[in-house]
């Protein structure tokens, strides 16, 4: 029998950011996430309940008690797909950060993907625990925390080189936060570490949004950071979080 989770919310949207942009997922938000970022939009804390949609796209929701069963999500994710078939590209499996449940997604993630095609989000910081599941996802959407953007009280750079190098056989993306205050370095960085494991991986620009849902970046700026980075790589893409201009989750 798997061990239950603890997780804040499930939900059918529409992706908004990154490699499956406009695809349409299932998404299951876990609880709890090894770093604070300044541009964090989500909340991921542990509380005493799960939010869950009543039906897929509705934005009508219902609460599970905590932790939630393994069997429970398979049940909801089947009678979604049963009502809307077709519909769903993949499960999204987000947070907070997914990878802090390695050891319990190893015993989920083989039935999950029965149903549906596996994506991962994370922020790249947790390469070991990546090794406990990769082989049961089929895409990794993968962070990496500029310190302009994310003020995190560590460097990364190292893990997120490490994190790349375990996740490149499998079909990853890396996409970054950019603002105003993201110096050229920062991008040299980015596509260095890239360039240095797999050059061909997609690099997704995206732009900062602040709280009240503007841009946090001017067009000029965001225009010089990606003509760097196409400098650099062969496929460098600007796209802003398409869910909160579209009012979607």
């Amino acid at each position: 029998m798997s061990e239950p989770l603890s997780i804040s919310e499930i939900f059918s949207s529409i992706q908004g950011e990154g490699l499956l942009a406009g695809r349409r997922q299932i998404f299951i938000r876990l609880s709890g996430c090894n770093l604070v970022c300044r541009y964090c939009d989500t909340e991921h804390s542990k509380s005493d309940s799960c939010r869950v949609e009543l039906k897929p796209g509705s934005n009508v929701f219902d609460q599970l008690t905590q932790p939630v069963e393994l069997q429970q999500i398979i049940d909801i994710i089947m009678d979604w797909c049963i009502a809307l078939p077709g519909a769903h590209h993949s499960i999204s499996l987000t947070g907070g950060e997914p990878l802090l449940f390695a050891g319990i997604l190893a015993d989920w993630l083989p039935e999950l993907r029965q149903i549906l095609p596996v994506h991962l989000e994370t922020n790249g910081t947790l390469p070991v625990e990546l090794g406990r599941i990769i082989e049961q996802v089929d895409y990794i959407s993968m962070d990496m925390k500029l310190p302009s953007t994310a003020d995190c009280d560590e460097d990364l750079w190292d893990l997120h080189r490490q994190f790349l190098e375990n996740a490149h056989i499998k079909n990853v993306s890396v996409k970054i936060v950019a603002g105003d205050r993201t110096p050229v370095a920062e991008i040299h960085r980015v596509c260095s570490i890239i360039n240095s494991v797999r050059p061909e991986t997609p690099l997704f620009i995206q732009p900062l949004t602040l709280c009240d849902n503007s841009c946090g970046i001017t067009a000029a700026h965001l225009l010089h950071l990606q003509a760097l980075a196409a400098d650099l790589l062969p496929d460098v893409r600007v796209i802003p979080q398409m869910h909160r201009l579209m009012g979607v989750l």
